[in-house]
């Protein structure tokens, strides 16, 4: 497996090399970018978080065991006020409510540390100074034999010299 880095110096070249690549059938692509791009994120097309099943599983388990632990509570301790049933639904919303932002919350921390921090961490070496300065950069992971190719839809989509290389190639 080896890894082909672009350095490119705006946001437009750099969206539109990450179509051309992805358009050529490369989808392991990592982008560096100094400022925020809606364009970059758009043409890296990553879908929705995976994060939001973690707020949904933490939210579901809190309206839950809102309800369980009350109304197991009054069964266990059964106190007959104004004729209402043992287990009324709606005082217990409010505590099925309150649990359910905790566990969301909770789960959503946890969601964001697991798939930011933990899943994240390998690092290329790709990764150089001026990407948080003025220069943009792009990251192919390819098969050995494709790197001509991709060497090839980089330098068509405006890399930049670098150190006097258009592109570096690392195994």
């Amino acid at each position: 497996m080896a890894a082909v880095l672009g350095v490119l110096s705006d946001p437009h070249s750099t969206a539109g090399a990450i179509r051309e690549l992805k358009g050529a059938g490369f989808d392991k692509l990592e982008s560096y970018s100094p400022v925020p791009s809606h364009e970059i994120e758009e043409a890296m097309d990553r879908g929705p978080s995976r994060v939001r099943v973690w707020t949904l599983v933490g939210c579901l388990t809190g309206v839950t065991l809102g309800y369980l632990m009350t109304i197991w509570m009054s069964y266990d301790y059964p106190l007959i006020v104004g004729g209402k049933p043992y287990a009324s639904i709606p005082p217990y919303t409010v505590i099925s409510f309150e649990l359910n932002i905790l566990f969301g919350g909770v789960l959503t921390v946890l969601g964001l540390m697991f798939h930011g921090l933990w899943l994240t961490r390998k690092d290329s070496g790709v990764y150089r100074p001026t990407f948080s300065g003025d220069q943009f950069g792009c990251v192919v992971n390819c098969a050995a034999g494709d790197v001509d190719r991709v060497q090839k839809l980089l330098r068509e989509a405006g890399c930049t010299e670098d150190d006097g290389e258009e592109y570096r190639c690392f195994r």
